[in-house]
């Protein structure tokens, strides 16, 4: 194996040939994720942005590192360099080229420190883009062997590759989906002036407004700052893990969506308005009727009914006619967002305006209905009685035609007039009990015979 010097045991010609070669796989690895950084879109778009915030703090750091990973990827280059020259003298090398490529391959070498002066450090727990050495303390210079100086070009890299990536993550995400979403505002911004829903005049013209600031503020932030707009991965150490931050994104979206679907409702009124207006006349023409019958209906029964308490009937809902007016004129003038609450709001006021006229000529009938009803269950018990053979029952005759005059004069007192019903009907059954219980006794001695 030969002497010991400095930096451990001579290595053997095996040992150099296996070392050189693992070194040669590990310099073509790191060159390749290099030329790759040195290509990717984000550190591009990041070398040309106006950055701030915390996008401009993390590339600072990032910079400087791919700076002192450059000067690592070159000392590294040139050691591997005079080790493969010094290798190839000699087919057979000497104790003292063993030696000195034993130094080579696994001295230390002097590379530049492994943090970056001035760089801010990350939040506390953070493991987003810029943290780890970006953060620490500045050290300028460092002795590290070929193997050590690997692993920390892998770190470097990673740490580079994070801040790139997650920029790069961001702005191929939002920028297109903001730019997106604005066109279709101008669409809707579109339809409702169209419907004359404009800043000022209505509420969902003034939140058009508010959403195009959003996203127009929005956008400029994402171009600016990125890295604001990114969410890492929990746990994930991978570079660039995380997903794009896309909350306010999704707010405006979301608003916009329901400034949409109130326009949507202001285009079918446009389109139903006129259907409408027609339902809403009929239905204020059959409430007036029915008010109209009610009233009339009143004043007969005033007239035909006495000692019963008729309800008062109102007049016209001159207050919804007034509205249909103002909604007609609101079609005229073309003043759909107006026109839209006032129909939804006429519709259920017309309806329940109709059920109360029903409601009030079936209160003012109800007195002519419980004489009706009288006067059918007086004639339905003269019936039975006659069917009986008691028609000619001096009592019940008596009690029939008292209970049919008041029945059938004007006005009728309704109470008394029931309770002459009711003095007939117990009368009709005291009578006809008896007599059925008679016929069934006879019926039955019939039989028995």
């Amino acid at each position: 194996m030969g002497p010991s010097g400095p930096t451990g045991p001579v290595m053997s010609r095996e040992e150099v040939d296996r070392a050189l070669a693992r070194l040669d796989a590990e310099h073509e690895a790191v060159e390749t994720s290099l030329l790759a950084l040195q290509d990717h879109a984000g550190r591009r778009l990041l070398e040309g942005a106006q950055l701030a915030g915390l996008t401009e703090q993390r590339w600072t750091g990032a910079e400087q590192v791919i700076t002192r990973l450059w000067s690592g990827f070159d000392t590294y280059t040139r050691t591997l360099h005079n080790a493969r020259e010094l290798r190839a003298r000699r087919r057979w090398p000497s104790r003292d080229d063993l030696a000195e490529l034993t130094g080579l391959l696994r001295g230390t070498l002097t590379v530049a420190g492994a943090s970056v002066p001035g760089a801010v450090p990350p939040e506390p727990g953070s493991n987003g883009p810029g943290g780890g050495e970006l953060g620490q303390a500045a050290r300028l210079t460092e002795e590290l062997t070929l193997g050590d100086l690997v692993q920390r070009m892998n770190g470097w890299y990673a740490q580079a590759l994070d801040v790139v990536a997650a920029a790069d993550s961001v702005w191929s995400a939002l920028p297109a989906r903001i730019d997106l979403l604005a066109a279709e505002l101008q669409r809707v911004r579109s339809l409702a002036h169209s419907v004359g829903v404009r800043p000022g005049e209505h509420p969902s013209g003034d939140e058009l407004d508010q959403i195009t600031a959003q996203l127009t503020e929005l956008r400029a932030e994402v171009l600016r700052d990125p890295l604001a707009f990114w969410s890492p991965t929990g746990g994930s150490s991978a570079p660039g893990g995380g997903r794009p931050d896309t909350s306010r994104y999704d707010r405006a979206a979301r608003a916009l969506e329901d400034v949409r679907r109130e326009i949507d409702a202001v285009l079918t009124v446009r389109q139903d308005a006129e259907q409408r207006l027609m339902s809403l006349r009929d239905l204020l023409s059959r409430a007036d009727r029915t008010l109209a019958e009610a009233r009339t209906a009143r004043v007969e029964v005033l007239a035909k009914i006495a000692a019963f308490e008729v309800p008062a009937v109102s007049g016209p809902p001159t207050a919804l006619h007034e509205l249909l007016s103002r909604a007609v004129e609101y079609r005229r003038h073309s003043q759909w967002h107006r026109l839209s609450p006032l129909l939804e709001s006429l519709e259920q006021r017309a309806e329940d305006e109709l059920e109360r006229a029903r409601a009030s000529l079936s209160a003012v009938t109800a007195p002519l209905a419980v004489r009706a009803e009288l006067r059918g269950r007086l004639d339905a018990y003269r019936a039975k009685v006659a069917q009986h053979g008691m028609a000619e029952d001096r009592i019940l005759i008596e009690r029939y035609d008292a209970a049919r005059r008041m029945l059938w004069s004007a006005p009728c007192d309704l109470r008394a007039a029931e309770d002459a019903v009711l003095r007939y009907q117990r009368t009709a059954q005291e009578v006809l009990v008896p007599r059925q219980g008679g016929a069934a006794h006879a019926d039955r001695r019939g039989i028995h015979e």
